[in-house]
């Protein structure tokens, strides 16, 4: 009864809660020790072997504001407009789109305050080719390493998401269920909203239950275009 109405176990809702509260404390800036007793954790070898997933990078380096952590970044463009490309050492974090480039730029700093963001270099431009190519055309797939950040339960719809095969749809209703969260539809919704890899995880193949398109955090008209793109043969 639990996850059907969370979309989690009871142990992974507790880790997710003590998740939060190590970041927040980790935020205020109180030692790493401190942090990890106030969060509940039992020991810091416990903290540590699950930090690494929770926090994207090391206690440190999440206390200093992720600020020695490096993101590569780069704005091509497409027929969909702007894409903005972003990678740490373990994959692509970011694939947004847009018509600004400024406003590309405010949104990758909002998601990574305090990292130190780098331009792309000549090399980085292949990664990005890749990330047009797919956008282009959905249906080739995007084979590249991933860096996905986020809750227990938004990687739960991520990966549901992510086995919507190209060319077809699901509903909210329907990832719950697939994720045995049947009652937990806006959840699910707010996971897709909080998607920030564009085509990568394809939340643009949900739809509403009567079969119409349902918000898209890239706006309508791209959703759109990425089915018809992903149906036409």
């Amino acid at each position: 009864m639990f996850k059907g109405a969370t979309g989690v176990t009871p142990k992974e809702y507790v880790s997710a809660h003590r998740a939060k509260r190590a970041r927040a404390a980790l935020e205020d800036g109180r030692s790493v020790t401190d942090a990890i007793y106030e969060a509940g954790f039992g020991s810091s070898g416990r903290f540590y072997e699950a930090s690494d997933r929770m926090l994207g990078m090391t206690p440190t380096q999440y206390r200093a504001g992720g600020a020695t952590t490096e993101i590569r970044f780069a704005i091509g463009g497409c027929s969909l407009g702007l894409t903005l490309v972003a990678a740490s050492e373990r994959g692509v974090c970011a694939i947004l789109l847009g018509d600004e480039r400024e406003v590309l730029r405010g949104e990758l700093r909002r998601r990574f305050p305090r990292a130190r963001l780098v331009a792309g270099d000549r090399s980085f431009a292949a990664t990005v080719a890749r990330v047009v190519a797919c956008i282009e055309t959905p249906r080739l797939g995007l084979d590249l390493p991933l860096d996905v950040r986020g809750t227990a339960f938004q990687h739960r719809v991520w990966r549901a998401l992510r086995g919507i095969p190209p060319g077809t749809t699901a509903t909210y209703a329907e990832i719950a269920r697939r994720i045995g969260a049947p009652r937990a539809v806006r959840a699910v919704a707010g996971a897709c909203a909080a998607n920030p890899l564009a085509v990568a995880i394809p939340c643009h193949r949900v739809i509403r239950n009567d079969g119409e398109l349902a918000g898209y955090r890239w706006g309508l008209q791209r959703k759109r275009a990425l089915l018809t793109r992903e149906s036409s043969k």
